[in-house]
């Protein structure tokens, strides 16, 4: 006898139309491709840091994120790279921002877990576990307060649903009424940590209750499930000002992050996740539908890793941010803070760090200067060698020189000359 859940998700089995349905593959195919080409990169030390990938979750990024509008905001945790992807953010600069480079979501200086893109609404990636939950609810505060209709879907794993944050930003959504949609995405493992070793209630959607927050769960390895639970959740936060807590039940094939040894888990628990992968699955659906022709899922598959090697040789080629960005983008509060609020001893003398780019420069062209003036004397060494009159080439006139290099050397002359 079916359950209850699987009776409503048989209800929510229609696939959405062919074009629709071929967009959605190909995005969780580029989002998978562009995963493994990362975790590449990151062995070839092309990127630093942490590294963590979401092979195995495309269904959940995709099911969710195609059920906002473009106004609505998102907000994730740092695995994020695909949900910048479905929103609409180039694999170009994702990659550039994962090698540190200027061309980089954040121009890299945020790097695999802070990808942004505000332009989409695409409020970023967060390394602080749970510390995105409040920052989520202070957007939804915002839509409030400007009386738009715009929907907050905050993205966080089951181990954030132990944080503190999770209890205080749910309670004051559900008191304030806010416009927030809480999906987590309930991969199995907090970090190394089991669900049932973590959490006394593993049914994580029901959490929310005591709250006043009601729940919702859908299958997030199955791209056709997902995305109208989100869209019913959205539809509630944008109609009713009621926050909806969604549990998205998924599975990671790689470990928590590259350095991840996977000593918690067995090869055979993966192996069997494995056969519900949501890309094959949905390929699968598709061409029982005629939506996809057979061998079309091999070409899709042949444009997104050209994609994908494009954004490599782009990220390659980008620069890296030249060092006297260091300060840049520093805010503080004007006339309520004093004193400096960073300092630098790179250059000659300790002096503030938002001077450097500005010193760069400067020092840049003294020693652009000195490069001319040695060039000409160079010149004029040259030329007494060569037998020209050496009165001319010993007496050369100091005022023939650059008027910044005569000053310096009269400047360092003892008073006695």
């Amino acid at each position: 006898m079916a359950t209850r859940a699987e009776s409503k998700k048989k209800d929510r089995e229609d696939l959405p139309e062919r074009d629709d349905a071929r967009a959605w593959l190909r995005q969780m195919m580029l989002i998978r491709r562009f995963e493994e080409r990362a975790g590449q990169m990151y062995a070839k030390a092309k990127v630093g840091g942490f590294l963590h990938l979401a092979i195995g979750e495309e269904a959940t990024i995709v099911g969710a994120v195609r059920a906002l509008r473009d106004e609505d905001y998102l907000i994730s945790t740092y695995r994020s790279h695909g949900h910048a992807l479905a929103r609409g953010t180039s694999p170009d600069n994702v990659m550039a921002e994962l090698f540190g480079k200027v061309d980089g979501t954040s121009g890299g200086r945020g790097g695999s877990m802070h990808i942004f893109d505000v332009g989409r609404r695409f409020m970023g990636g967060y390394g602080i576990v749970g510390g995105n939950l409040p920052l989520a609810a202070g957007m939804a505060l915002s839509s409030d307060y400007q009386g738009t209709d715009d929907v907050t879907l905050c993205v966080f794993g089951d181990g954030a649903s132990n944080q503190g944050t999770f209890g205080e930003t749910l309670n004051l959504a559900a008191l304030w009424k806010l416009p927030v949609v809480f999906m987590v995405t309930n991969n199995q493992f907090g970090m190394g940590t089991s669900l049932e070793r973590h959490s006394a209630v593993t049914d994580l959607h029901r959490r929310g209750e005591g709250f006043g927050v009601p729940g919702m769960t859908c299958d997030g390895m199955d791209v056709v499930d997902t995305h109208p639970v989100i869209g019913e959740a959205v539809a509630r936060a944008r109609d009713e000002r009621q926050p909806i807590l969604v549990e998205a039940i998924t599975y990671r094939f790689r470990g928590h992050s590259m350095a991840d040894p996977e000593e918690y888990r067995t090869k055979e628990q993966v192996e069997e996740w494995r056969k519900k992968d949501p890309i094959e699955a949905f390929a699968q659906r598709l061409e029982e539908a005629g939506h996809l022709e057979e061998g079309e899922q091999d070409k899709l598959d042949e444009e997104v890793v050209a994609q994908i090697d494009e954004a490599v040789q782009f990220a390659d080629e980008s620069d890296f941010p030249p060092p006297e960005s260091l300060y840049d983008d520093i805010y503080v509060l004007g006339g309520q803070v004093k004193g400096w609020y960073s300092v630098d001893e790179r250059s000659a003398g300790v002096h503030k760090g938002e001077d450097e780019r500005e010193m760069a420069g400067e020092l840049g062209a003294r020693s652009q200067l000195h490069a001319e003036t040695a060039r000409e004397l160079d010149k004029k060494d040259t030329k007494a060698d060569d037998g020209e009159d050496s009165d001319t080439a010993e007496n050369t006139d100091r005022g023939d020189l650059p008027k910044e290099s005569a000053d310096s050397d009269g400047a360092n002359q003892s008073p006695g000359g």
